[in-house]
C-alpha cells in the first residue's frame, strides 16, 4: 500500500511540474507581439483601386490594430519565389495574440467581411510572431 501511495504522489507531483511550464509558456505567448498579413485575390481586378482605398482601410480602424499598411504587388522582377498573383495585401501589427483575437470579432472587421467578401475569390493569411 505504501508503494502505491508513493507512486500516486510521485505522479501527481510530476504532473503538476509538467503543467507549470506549459501554463507559463501559454501566458507569455498571449503577450507575444505579432504581424497579421492578409492577401486578397479579387474576382474582378478592375475593382483593385476601390478595394484598396475604400474596403481595406476599414481593417486598420479596428480598435486593437497598431500600425497598419496596405498595398498592391510591387513591380519587382519575376522570380520563382515571388508571388505577384494577388491584387491587394495588408499588414496589421498587434501588441499581443489577445489583441489579434479581439480584432477577429471587432464590429468593424465583421462589417468589412459582410460588406466586401463578395469582391474576393481567395484570401490568404500569414500570422508572424515577433
Amino acid at each position: 500500500m505504501k508503494t502505491r501511495r508513493q507512486f500516486i504522489k510521485t505522479v501527481g507531483v510530476a504532473s503538476a511540474t509538467a503543467i507549470l511550464p506549459i501554463t507559463t509558456i501559454a501566458k507569455e505567448m498571449a503577450k507575444q507581439k505579432m504581424i497579421h498579413q492578409v492577401y486578397f485575390w479579387l474576382h474582378d481586378t478592375a475593382n483593385t483601386q476601390e478595394f484598396l482605398t475604400e474596403a481595406v482601410p476599414m481593417l486598420g480602424r479596428c480598435k486593437t490594430v497598431g500600425k497598419f499598411i496596405a498595398g498592391t504587388p510591387a513591380a519587382t522582377e519575376d522570380r520563382g519565389v515571388v508571388d505577384h498573383s494577388f491584387q491587394v495585401a495588408c499588414t496589421a501589427y498587434f501588441d499581443s495574440l489577445e489583441d489579434q483575437l479581439v480584432y477577429q470579432t471587432d464590429p468593424t472587421h465583421l462589417e468589412f467581411i459582410e460588406k466586401y467578401s463578395h469582391m474576393w475569390k481567395k484570401v490568404q493569411v500569414y500570422d508572424i510572431a515577433i
